[in-house]
This record gives structure tokens, C-alpha cells and sequence, in this order.
């Protein structure tokens, strides 16, 4: 059984259709990666499965439990699912320790002391140790990344969910990403990823979904999107990697 199992979700804004019959499956350790262009629905989708945003028809298993349904603790979901928004979203007014262990001592009850041992492990974790008393306003994009990870990490969630990771960041800093990415698939944590970032997709993940308008157009590796496809318009948006390069 897939950690995460999406069926025919459907979502609307008024009469405008976002997502249309997404089906799809995140299974425990991988690293899922859906791609597409900008206001192709990827976002939604991501948002719908926390429950940021309400889904207008169709299934969203999490575990084994339908997470769409009445009745469900929306706030222990979004404890087991781990979310690295793509402007970080870290509160401003708080330094980097303090914006890790916040949801720790809030949500998870736990003591300060116990708080900040759980923050410095992730943050350590992540070559942050050394900016833990900073603000977010003196750290850089890769660093505000790192931050928001160790805080969706620090809740030992069963998923992270990652959108448009390198979106905000300098292509050096894109590949330090990448390379974060790669190691904590490596130490086994499961992640989905939303992005339009080629050379990110490649780097993370051998296949990687093509959402299109609010629907699933493909699944394959990026080489035989670019190359193989038979539908001209995947073909053109994958093939733009052999001009990123």
C-alpha cells in the first residue's frame, strides 16, 4: 500500500478547473516528483493534501485513511506531513532556532530545553547549527531552505512535501538543494516535490509526473519525455533541459 494514495481529485475555483481526475501514488522512501509550467495545478495539489485547501471531489488516502472525509484532525495530519512552502515561510521575528522549535513546543507540548535539543539535532543535520541564532533576514536563500527543512524534519513527519523548492534561489544554491534532497532520500525520507526546475527534477528523481492544465499527462524518466514522447507539447517542455544545460 502507497503511504499517500490520490484518486480522481478533483478541485475547482468557482467554475474554474485546477485539478481534473488526478490519480496518484507516493510511496514510503521514494522521492515523487511532479513537474509542469507555471498555474498548472502542482500547488493546489500539494495543498489539497494537507488540507490547506479542500478538495471539491475525490479521494486523498493517507496511511490507509481517507483524509478527505468529515471528522479528521486536520492539525495531526499536517503534524505526519511535513510542508517546505516555496517563500519558506519562516516568522521573521523569530531566529532560526526559535522558528524550528516553535511548532515542537506548541504542538508537540514539549519543553524548551527539549524543544532546542530536537531543533540543534535537525539543524546539524543540515550545516544550520552555526546560524541558529540568526534571523531570517540575515541568512541567505539556501539557508532560509535549510531552516524551513529542519522544521517540517523536526516534527518526524511521514512525508515531506516540498513546493517549488528552488524557485526563490541562484542556480548555485539550486544544486546545493539537490544535493540535500539526494542525501535525505539516502537516509530514507520520503518526499514529493512539485517543480518546474529541470535540472532539479533530474538530479532528485529517475521518473517524474507531468501534470498539464490540472491533469496528468505523463510518467516517464526525463530522457524519454524529451525525446520519445509521442504528444509534441511534452516533448517541447522536456527537452528544454538539453537547453538548460
Amino acid at each position: 500500500m502507497a503511504l499517500i494514495e490520490i484518486r480522481d481529485l478533483v478541485k475547482k475555483f468557482d467554475r474554474q478547473v485546477v485539478l481534473d481526475g488526478i490519480n496518484l501514488d507516493v510511496v514510503e522512501g521514494e522521492v515523487k516528483v511532479v513537474m509542469g509550467t507555471s498555474g498548472c495545478g502542482k500547488s493546489t495539489l500539494l495543498r489539497c493534501i494537507n488540507r490547506l485547501v479542500e478538495p471539491s471531489s475525490g479521494t486523498i488516502h493517507f496511511r490507509g485513511q481517507d483524509i478527505t472525509g468529515h471528522g479528521v484532525d486536520v492539525r495531526a495530519l499536517r503534524q505526519s506531513i511535513g510542508f517546505v512552502f516555496q517563500q519558506f515561510a519562516l516568522y521573521r521575528h523569530l531566529t532560526v532556532l526559535d522558528n524550528v522549535t516553535l511548532a515542537l513546543r506548541k504542538l508537540r507540548g514539549m519543553s524548551r530545553a527539549e524543544a532546542e535539543e530536537k531543533a540543534l539535532h535537525e539543524l546539524a543535520r543540515l550545516d544550520m547549527a552555526d546560524h541558529r541564532d540568526k534571523y531570517p533576514a540575515q541568512t541567505s536563500g539556501g539557508q532560509k531552505q535549510r531552516a524551513a527543512l529542519a522544521r517540517a524534519l523536526a516534527m518526524d513527519p511521514a512525508v515531506v512535501v516540498l513546493d517549488e523548492p528552488t524557485s526563490a534561489l541562484d542556480p548555485v544554491m539550486s544544486r546545493e538543494v539537490a544535493q540535500l534532497i539526494d542525501r535525505l532520500h539516502r537516509e530514507n525520507v520520503t518526499m514529493l516535490c512539485v517543480t518546474h526546475d529541470l535540472l532539479l527534477a533530474g538530479s532528485i528523481a529517475d521518473r517524474v509526473t507531468f501534470l498539464d492544465k490540472g491533469v496528468i499527462r505523463a510518467e516517464d524518466t526525463i530522457a524519454h519525455l524529451s525525446k520519445h514522447h509521442p504528444d509534441e507539447q511534452v516533448r517541447a517542455f522536456f527537452g528544454c533541459e538539453e537547453n538548460a544545460r
